[in-house]
């Protein structure tokens, strides 16, 4: 595809993140933080955890988010009786009432789907939760000796309830991570709330309209890969990344090679650092976030504003952050001036 051509779908990506949000708008109130961070996501091909309270919309959001961009919607009630085989279908044995043979044949589970929405995805065992691990990275499932692809673009929205913690398994570091975004979901304003209740208890349905197909979404995606990021860019992330590490050093800066430890905060606060995966989902978000709003090239703003939902959930608080109530969030953000820092200096 020519220059010419990736700056027409460039336009195209633009012009159709702002039909999204417009026909989002009908239903939901607010969230605009949220909303770009899903669609962000989409369009880097990943996948997101959402995390916030009851109550706040995550379940309408995503569904009327995959009647906008003309996807299948499957939801999976996660419970503690969840088997695998409930999520990714399972063989059955069919009988042919004419000539008397049997065979097997497979009953696709709620997995096969474009938009999964993963409810409540810590209230099952580890062996469930575990199902979705080989769907979210290799977009297949296997099931006896034979494996079934699923259907293009996949995208899985997980949801957890930070509130309660009864009878609930939490993600392991290994599952978490191959989220690519970490969504908090928060109260809405005042306005926003005002909003909401006199929409949703009057006697009117908004409605929306499909903006894309599955096979432009598929397109747009891999336009998102083209955006250019610069050499100083690439670096302002994996520092980023690297200096989250209380036990490694950091070998690079943005202005070229050198050794440098992780801040003091960062060894007292912190166990494990992110990994490299980090590095690739900052670019990649960064890319996607300068495609959405029309831009040709990424960043250190965009990586900036793609920090939090990449790091929050890669990054594993000690006794010490835990005692002194810092959380992920406020590490990132020293992280990241420590590293603006560097830059300026």
């Amino acid at each position: 595809m020519s220059e010419a051509e990736d700056l027409k779908m460039l336009g195209e990506l633009h012009a159709a993140y702002q039909e999204i949000l417009e026909q989002l708008a009908r239903v939901i109130v607010g969230q605009s933080r949220v909303i770009e961070e899903l669609l962000t996501a989409l369009f880097a091909g990943g996948h997101c955890l959402l995390v916030g309270v009851p109550g706040l919309a995550k379940t309408l959001l995503i569904r009327t988010l995959a009647q906008t961009l003309a996807l299948e919607f499957r939801r999976i009630q996660f419970t503690p009786d969840l088997m695998p085989s409930d999520i990714t279908g399972t063989e059955v044995i069919y009988e042919d009432r004419q000539s008397g043979k049997r065979e097997f044949r497979f009953l696709k589970g709620p997995i096969f789907g474009n938009v999964i929405l993963a409810d409540e995805i810590n209230r099952t065992p580890p062996k469930t939760q575990a199902a979705l691990l080989e769907a979210m990275q290799e977009y297949q499932v296997t099931v006896g000796s034979v494996r079934h692809c699923l259907a293009q673009p996949f995208f899985v929205l997980a949801t957890q309830n930070p509130i309660e913690h009864e009878g609930t398994y939490p993600l392991p570091e290994a599952q978490l991570d191959r989220f690519m975004f970490n969504i908090y979901v928060d109260y809405p304003a005042e306005e926003e709330e005002c909003d909401i209740v006199r929409r949703t208890t009057a006697d009117v349905a908004a409605q929306v309209r499909p903006t894309l197909s599955a096979e432009r979404i598929l397109t747009l995606q891999k336009i998102v890969r083209r955006v250019p990021a610069a050499e100083y860019v690439v670096r302002y992330a994996t520092r980023l990344v690297r200096l989250s590490r209380p036990q490694h050093s950091a070998s690079t800066t943005v202005g070229g090679p050198a050794r440098s430890r992780a801040p003091k905060f960062v060894e007292e606060y912190v166990s494990w650092g992110a990994g490299p995966r980090a590095s690739q989902y900052l670019v990649l978000g960064a890319k996607a976030r300068a495609a959405l709003h029309g831009r040709l090239h990424a960043d250190l703003d965009d990586v900036r504003s793609v920090a939090l939902p990449v790091l929050r959930h890669r990054i594993v608080t000690n006794f010490n952050a835990e005692s002194e109530g810092i959380k992920p969030d406020e590490i990132i953000r020293r992280l990241l001036e420590t590293v603006d820092k560097t830059l300026s200096g």
